[in-house]
């Protein structure tokens, strides 16, 4: 009789496949200048590795954690694992970047800089990916995912006011600009959100003719798809000659703020843009109300009128509420161009930077406003699937 010796199975190893690719993006990163001093704001900076950037026991730490992050990224763990462990991560980041402007700054010095480097953008990337990926399996819910928003911003609130990263570039150029930084935040704000509900109030009404008028549809549409073809800064030099005659011509028009430059041709061209996701979604969501729905309403006697503000916006109010958050983050980042003929917001800080070389100005201005987009479409997001109808389960 044979005995057939069987070898005890081994379990795979589980791999997962987004997180290699984070890993190695991690680990390119980890050998990229961390961060980089420079003797002032405009000469060119001398690049720091990690443990160039910081005190030994903090480098070795920080390093010691990423290698922890890597594998817990390679490797299929808990998803509320690799959350936790980005979020950490990322947060550790932050902490060791402004660990490092203390490190290197000269004591007393007012005048050298310390930025972060691009090893250290292309971390907080990496395990930002990783925290995105881990919430969306996660499958959050709305009020979850603007918890975990709200703790972020709290988090990055703390740091900010603890002192942490005072000695940054990016922090010292907004002391030197604090008044006016607050100031272009509010024009900013001004011009992304008076353009979104300027394009509201007029782009719904004008979805709703659409959607009843075939003869309308398509020439409006069309028309809105070919302002969104002009580029922006196009767009913005081409409104100058026309609203300077309007404020040079028409009575009262300058009194009411109409100019050539400034925010006025700014608001206008962001309106201009705003228009096509509004009516376009608000005709998509008209058109995807249920026959039925709007059968029954008509056999209940309502009237038109009756049946589009109980029945059909409501059940189209997701979509249309999907196009409002598309012209948001997109007016937010377009606001940026405003500063090029005068119309103010963080754009003032990026070309400033930009014609002074001065790259901590250009973050001033950049990193706010990617904040906000990114915040607006989080916050919209999770709102659009609260207003979502429900789906009813199947036997």
């Amino acid at each position: 009789m044979t005995t057939v010796e069987t070898a005890s199975p081994r379990l795979p190893l589980a791999v997962d496949k987004l997180g290699v690719l984070i890993a190695a993006v991690a680990a390119v990163a980890a050998f990229m200048p961390f961060a980089a001093f420079r003797a002032n704001r405009i000469v060119l900076g001398e690049a720091k590795g990690i443990f160039a950037a910081l005190p030994g026991w903090e480098a070795t730490l920080l390093v010691l954690v990423l290698l922890a992050g890597m594998a817990i990224a390679i490797t299929k763990v808990p998803t509320l694992w690799r959350l936790a462990t980005s979020l950490v991560v990322v947060a550790l980041l932050f902490v060791a970047v402004g660990q490092a402007g203390t490190y290197l700054t000269p004591p007393g010095d007012r005048i050298a800089r310390v930025s972060p480097g691009g090893g250290f953008w292309l971390l907080v990337f990496a395990f930002a990916l990783l925290a995105a990926d881990a919430i969306t399996r996660l499958r959050l819910k709305p009020w979850r995912r603007i918890a975990v928003l709200a703790a972020v911003a709290a988090f990055f609130a703390i740091l900010l006011a603890s002192g942490t990263l005072n000695d940054l570039s990016i922090l010292r150029e907004y002391f030197n600009r604090g008044e006016t930084f607050w100031r272009e935040a509010q024009t900013h704000l001004e011009l992304a959100l008076g353009s979104l509900v300027a394009a509201t109030v007029a782009g719904i009404p004008i979805g709703i003719l659409c959607y009843r008028s075939d003869a309308l549809r398509a020439p409006v549409l069309n028309v809105l798809n070919a302002i969104q073809t002009i580029p922006s800064i196009a767009l913005f030099g081409l409104l100058i000659a026309p609203l300077a005659w309007v404020a040079a011509n028409v009575p009262g028009a300058a009194l009411l703020g109409v100019a050539g430059v400034g925010a006025a041709p700014a608001m206008v061209a962001l309106f201009a843009y705003s228009l096509l996701p509004v009516v376009a979604n608000t005709v998509v969501g008209l058109q995807g109300v249920p026959p039925a729905a709007d059968d029954a309403a008509r056999g209940m006697g309502m009237t038109d009128w009756q049946r589009l503000v109980q029945v059909q916006f409501p059940l189209a109010f997701p979509v249309i509420l999907t196009g409002i958050r598309i012209v948001l983050v997109q007016n937010i980042g377009l606001a940026t161009i405003a500063a090029l003929i005068g119309g103010g917001g963080f754009g003032v800080f990026v070309f400033q930077g930009v014609t002074q070389t001065a790259m901590d100005l250009v973050l001033l201005g950049a990193v706010p406003t990617v904040a906000l987009a990114f915040a607006a479409a989080v916050v919209l997001d999770a709102a659009v699937e609260l207003v979502s109808p429900r789906e009813i389960p199947r036997d």
